[in-house]
């Protein structure tokens, strides 16, 4: 396939859902995902370097298709931003063979040589930066300015594992041995299939194969089909900065069709994954029978926690950034929101207060709040919504659909939430908060962890010594204290229980694409 040949479109169509957050399985829902007509005009989206706007997988380190494509839509409009082949098992699999042939030459390269060329990505990155994130907001809906934010942090993973990539660890171990010399060398596993989805397009594929391809794998990236091209986008820029052909591979379709025989094959050697927990039990299974190393980013289901002694306005404030965000489509959302008694009115009436004022709106308008994904995500606000009024729950604002479009829903704020409610035990993934008060330190901790999830809990308190108390009792892979932000290249992202296997970012985040080989020499 020549680059940017034009190849026969079957059908005009547009996915509704594939994979992603928002309760989808791709497996279990896949006659849910018929392809349906649309032929709606697309909309006004200009880029300064057209050439990021790519429609084909890259493979091998060739722009390829076939006789099927998708479109993708404009969660705010609908409209079609653009069309996208559909690879399926073939191509699947062709991209594992140009991962494997490419593997010798990449992982033979001087770490130096690595570094460099990773680095270049992160400066394209950089210097494209308006254009990923326009790209980003017209398929995913979010504002623009967090469109910005995320290309920012994208890149930040880039650059870092650039730096990670020239300290290859080859650790001495004392021998145990006479007359023997004894060394642990960290390898590269081969080829690593990264699965990623679309609330965060593109850091969630450049935190996997930032990590990996320092590490000396080879890769190969299944993007969420309804957000594809900001990973393809990635893939024109690494194809530019110099990654060698079979590298770093982008292959585009059904989730089915394209990760099943990755799990299947026993070339692929580790398997990372981001995305609903359903899912992460699944590719779990399937991956059993080539027992890979799996890293795995599974869903979330965050208790932010509000003492009597903290900062209140602080605390509205964080609270506010830590359930809205991405529109509430975030594994990292405050989804249970609990305050103590004595403030627990105050919190309400200022939380409540500073939703209404958050401005809602196409992406592109940048404002606080866009559009949801797809109508399952809107049907799950209204459906958790209706459920806790039903058992006793307050509405202090929101509820309801906006006449913005289809996809728009008011931020909404609930209060007196009751923890047999569906918003206290499953994932919300939209812009509604639930809250709830709470007596005691102990009460408060016990219902924090009563949940099959472990991303990463919110705490608001002023007393240092409840805050340690609290936070080694908090059981979470990550726990914010008087913040919101914690992210970042730097450290370990990750939780415990079924919220996931592994951590990403950090030096850790190279660790799953090693393995150790134990070196015992003897001089003698």
């Amino acid at each position: 396939m020549r680059d940017g040949q034009r190849i026969p479109l079957a059908r005009r169509c547009k996915t509704v859902s594939l994979s992603g957050r928002a309760g989808a399985s791709w497996w279990g829902q896949l006659k849910e995902t018929a392809m349906i007509p649309d032929a709606r005009p697309a909309p006004a989206f200009t880029l300064e370097d057209k050439r990021l706007m790519r429609h084909f997988s890259y493979v091998g380190g060739k722009w390829v298709g076939g006789e099927a494509h998708f479109a993708v839509t404009d969660p705010a409009t609908g409209h079609v931003v653009g069309e996208v082949a559909r690879l399926d098992g073939s191509g699947a699999t062709a991209a594992v063979d140009a991962a494997q042939a490419a593997f010798p030459v990449w992982s033979g390269m001087l770490p130096q040589e690595r570094s460099a060329i990773l680095r270049r990505w992160f400066e394209l990155m950089q210097q494209h930066k308006e254009d990923l994130s326009r790209i980003m907001t017209a398929e995913q809906g979010k504002p623009l300015s967090e469109s910005r934010g995320e290309i920012d942090y994208a890149a930040s993973f880039v650059e870092f594992y650039a730096e990670e990539a020239k300290r290859p660890n080859i650790e001495g171990v004392t021998s145990h041995l006479p007359d023997a010399e004894v060394e642990l060398w960290r390898e590269p596993v081969g080829v690593a299939a990264l699965v990623t989805p679309w609330n965060f397009p593109a850091a969630m594929l450049t935190r996997k194969a930032g990590a990996a391809l320092a590490a000396g794998c080879t890769v190969v990236a299944h993007p969420s089909a309804e957000t594809p091209f900001s990973a393809l986008a990635l893939a024109e820029l690494a194809e530019r900065a110099g990654l060698p052909a079979g590298v770093f591979n982008v292959v585009t379709g059904h989730a089915p069709e394209i990760v099943e025989p990755w799990t299947e094959d026993p070339r692929v050697r580790l398997l990372s994954f981001t995305g609903s927990t359903e899912v992460g039990r699944l590719l779990y299974r399937q991956s059993a029978a080539t027992v890979k190393t799996l890293v795995m980013e599974l869903g979330g289901h965050a208790p932010l926690i509000v003492f009597d002694g903290a900062d209140l306005d602080r605390a509205v404030t964080e609270a506010i950034k830590a359930k809205f965000a991405t529109s509430g489509q975030d594994c990292l959302a405050a989804n249970r929101i609990y305050v103590q008694r004595d403030v627990y009115d105050a919190f309400c009436a200022r939380f409540a207060k500073a939703t209404q004022a958050l401005a809602v709106g196409a992406g592109f308008d940048d404002p606080d709040i866009g559009p949801l994904m797809n109508e399952r995500a809107v049907a799950k606000q209204e459906e958790q919504v209706a459920d806790a009024l039903a058992r006793g729950a307050r509405l202090l604002c929101g509820g309801e659909r906006l006449a913005q479009g289809p996809l728009f829903y008011a931020p909404t704020v609930l209060a007196d939430v009751p923890d047999d409610a569906l918003i206290f035990r499953e994932e919300t993934f939209g812009p509604v908060a639930a809250i709830a008060p709470f007596d005691t330190e102990e009460e408060v901790i016990a219902r924090a962890n009563d949940t099959e999830y472990g991303l990463v809990a919110y705490l608001h308190a002023a007393d240092p010594r409840r805050i340690y108390r609290v936070a080694r009792a908090l059981q979470f892979g990550m726990v914010a204290v008087n913040r919101t932000k914690v992210t970042g290249a730097p450290i370990p992202f990750g939780g415990t229980k079924q919220s996931g296997l592994g951590r990403e970012g950090a030096r850790l985040g190279m660790e799953p694409f090693t393995e150790v080989k134990y070196v015992c020499r003897d001089w003698g």
